[in-house]
């Protein structure tokens, strides 16, 4: 007779009814919890102080190498401290460019044409050659290696001048005469010293050529 009894039927609905509402408080004050922990991470966020940088010089747009570098052609951008490079130039303007430069990339002393270029090598000198004929120098890349052969225009029998030469960097992409009456491309090989007397000579009485050392 008591399950027909209105007062216990209704005692389940009003256990469920204080579940329900004992559920939906303990979720409005989960929502109000994380509501004030994502204010408090944007607030810090927002107040933190932004990570340290260093300002690197560094190119404005693409050079291409034989560039005389000018204050236009340079820029500075923020660097994290662990990602600048070494050997950075103190400052790169009338630098020649020893090989081609892109747009962001920070001016080191590897790209100038100078003793860097012999970074690693103390067996050797940075030593500019002009070759006579511009379309022969122009199949030459840095890195390749060379021996420098020179032939007498009057006839006489080519002499190999140096051998296993590197090129270091072909900063003269011009193929005609020069204000200095010059003709061929200006070439920089790597040296050692007692072939750069032999190798200067060639380079001034003689018709320098080369070919690719095995």
């Amino acid at each position: 007779m008591l399950a027909d009894d209105p007062v216990h039927r209704s005692r389940p609905q009003r256990v469920l009814r204080a579940v329900r509402r004992a559920v939906l408080a303990r979720r409005r004050l989960l929502a109000a919890v994380l509501t004030a922990v994502a204010v408090a991470a944007g607030l810090q966020a927002a107040t933190a102080p932004p990570p340290a940088t260093r300002s690197v010089t560094v190119a404005a747009r693409d050079l291409p190498a034989g560039s005389v570098i000018g204050a236009g052609d340079l820029t500075t951008s923020a660097f994290a401290p662990g990602s600048v490079p070494a050997d950075l130039v103190a400052e790169p303007v009338g630098g020649v460019l020893a090989a081609p430069l892109r747009r962001g990339e920070p001016v080191t002393d590897v790209r100038l044409v100078g003793p860097a270029l012999t970074a690693g090598r103390p067996d050797l000198v940075a030593l500019p050659v002009r070759l006579p004929d511009a379309a022969m120098a122009g199949l030459l890349r840095a890195g390749d290696v060379v021996d420098l052969v020179a032939a007498d225009p009057q006839g006489g029998k080519p002499a190999l001048v140096a051998s296993g030469v590197p090129v270091l960097a072909l900063p003269d992409a011009a193929t005609g005469p020069g204000t200095d009456g010059l003709s061929g491309r200006l070439v920089v090989v790597g040296a050692r010293p007692a072939d750069v007397p032999g190798i200067a000579d060639a380079a001034i009485r003689l018709y320098l050529t080369y070919s690719f050392a095995r």
